[in-house]
């Protein structure tokens, strides 16, 4: 093992092989998904070619799917049950929904556009409906739906990155870990890459237009253009195959381990010390589907199996997703660690592991001067001042039985205006920027000391405990036995403190979750 930054090379080449592997998942998506809409489009274009009425009708419904917001798009997809959840299927499907206006639009108007003379004199010349249509329609559309072909491509590049949200891989995970742990580099090392590919396929397209449009060729003829899209449809119908039969094999080849996380800081050590224990100690092959998104996304993709563990909350599973109501959890953290367990394996068939050792509850954050000049020592000091403050809370906390709205409730907490919607690794910055007075962080986070803030103490008790627990499917651990061995072992063995100057390394010193992790379990195995 390497301890952080003592070997960059290694890690500049682990980070290309990364950035090659996600521009290899990034490449498969949009290839797939624009093929799938060639699919789709070319014969819903001619169908409605000619036919007002149903012309209006198929490209309104296209439309009206380009003005929902994609990343709203790849939440709905998540609730269809023949979509199985997170992973690249629901992702293809987005994406296929947001290229079908463009290639509908180019090869509508280039339809229209071909004069009628000229339809009528093929028909004159004896030509048949498909004969009239392959040599002498479709060519003169082409122009027009390669243009809609390369605009559409372009944007699938783009809303690809989202894709990761739901663990469909590609270089939007950079991306999002760029976002949460607020390192620039992480940001380019997804955007650069993405914005190469954008302007390499519109590149090759324009290429491919002028190449197909040439009137004459004097050694070569260029293939009809029902046998070129039948070509090019043929082929992303087996991208299809191999995209859908692959998930399927890879178990039965290599049957990998795959670990998961929420899309933070602490979320990413956390989810890449499990996954580096289980290399350490098992034969097993880890693959890693981190920066998932929300608590909900990822207990549904642990509960259908679709990732095998991850780290969780006591307080988040027992208010979240038990749906137990507040002050139910009297009693201390074991007594709700046992109880919320026991439900876990009851209602859901998943096992929660005893604590790493440390609690991660939420605070509420001010800036420490704020803090001292009004003498603020905990929430209920902080309501009065609150009516002049703004607050910027992250999207989960606005929501959850535990989060904003009790603590409101609980308080009588009002501000000057709506709390504002924000990434949560966004608020920390905001807060110590002046852009707000009040944000809901993490109480280990390593930006509460580097940025000078205050954490109030909760003194009416609303925040239930936090323990961080690994969550495993139990069909998983069933599957591979030496796993349980390795979770157990982990107990107690982070302490607050610790976690806090881990997440300090990624968000202050900019080292990569994975160094970090390693850095400290070198540390730690030296110590035993």
């Amino acid at each position: 093992m390497t301890t952080a930054g003592a070997n960059p090379p290694t890690m500049t080449a682990a980070l290309g092989q990364d950035i090659l592997q996600r521009s290899g998942e990034h490449l498969l998506l949009v290839f797939l998904s624009v093929g799938l809409a060639l699919l789709i489009a070319l014969p819903l274009g001619l169908a409605v070619h000619g036919r007002p009425h149903w012309k209006r009708l198929v490209l309104g419904g296209a439309s009206i799917v380009q003005t929902i917001p994609s990343l709203a798009i790849f939440g709905l997809l998540l609730t269809v049950p023949l979509l199985g959840g997170i992973g690249p299927t629901p992702a293809v499907v987005a994406l296929t929904l947001y290229a079908l206006l463009p290639l509908l639009r180019g090869l509508v108007s280039g339809l229209q556009q071909v004069p009628a003379e000229l339809v009528q004199a093929a028909r004159a010349l004896g030509l048949n409906s498909n004969q009239v249509l392959r040599h002498v329609t479709l060519p003169l559309a082409l122009p027009s739906l390669m243009n809609g072909l390369r605009v559409a491509t372009v944007i699938s590049v783009g809303v690809a990155t989202i894709a990761a949200a739901i663990g469909a891989g590609g270089l939007g995970v950079f991306i999002f870990r760029g976002i949460a742990t607020v390192n620039n580099g992480l940001l380019l090392a997804g955007a650069l890459p993405a914005a190469a590919i954008a302007l390499a396929a519109d590149l090759a397209l324009a290429a491919l237009e002028r190449h197909l449009s040439k009137a004459q060729r004097p050694r070569w003829q260029p293939p009809r253009p029902r046998r070129l899209l039948a070509t090019a449809l043929l082929g992303s119908a087996l991208i299809a195959i191999a995209l859908a039969v692959q998930p399927r094999m890879e178990p039965r080849l290599a049957s990998p381990v795959v670990i998961g996380s929420k899309g933070f800081t602490e979320q990413l050590i956390l989810g890449e010390l499990l996954a580096q224990e289980i290399e350490a100690h098992t034969a097993l092959r880890v693959k890693r589907e981190f920066s998932l998104g929300s608590t909900f996304l990822c207990h549904e993709a642990v509960r259908q199996g679709k990732i095998d563990g991850y780290v969780e909350y006591t307080g988040t599973a027992w208010s979240a997703i038990l749906k137990q109501p507040a002050g139910s959890e009297a009693g201390g953290r074991d007594r709700i660690w046992r109880q919320a367990a026991r439900l876990y394996d009851r209602q859901f068939n998943l096992r929660m592991f005893p604590s790493l050792g440390f609690e991660n509850t939420f605070a509420l954050l001010i800036r420490r001067a704020d803090g001292q000049r009004l003498g603020l020592r905990s929430i209920s000091q902080a309501v009065a001042p609150a009516r002049r403050w703004r607050a910027a809370f992250g999207y989960e906390f606005l929501n959850r039985s535990d989060g904003y709205p009790g603590l409101s409730q609980r308080y009588g907490l009002e501000l000057a205006a709506p709390p504002m919607a924000m990434d949560l690794g966004l608020t920390y910055r905001a807060l110590a920027e002046g852009q707000v007075d009040l944000i809901a962080g993490d109480s280990t986070n390593g930006l509460i000391p580097a940025l000078q803030l205050q954490a109030l103490e909760d003194d009416r008790h609303y925040f239930p405990p936090y323990d961080a627990v690994p969550v495993f499917n139990g069909a998983s651990l069933r599957r591979h036995p030496e796993l349980v061995p390795v979770l157990e072992n982990l107990a107690d063995r982070i302490s607050a403190t610790t976690m806090q100057q881990l997440n300090a390394a990624v968000d202050l010193e900019h080292q990569s979750p994975e160094a970090v992790v390693r850095a400290w379990r070198r540390k730690a195995d030296a110590s035993h």
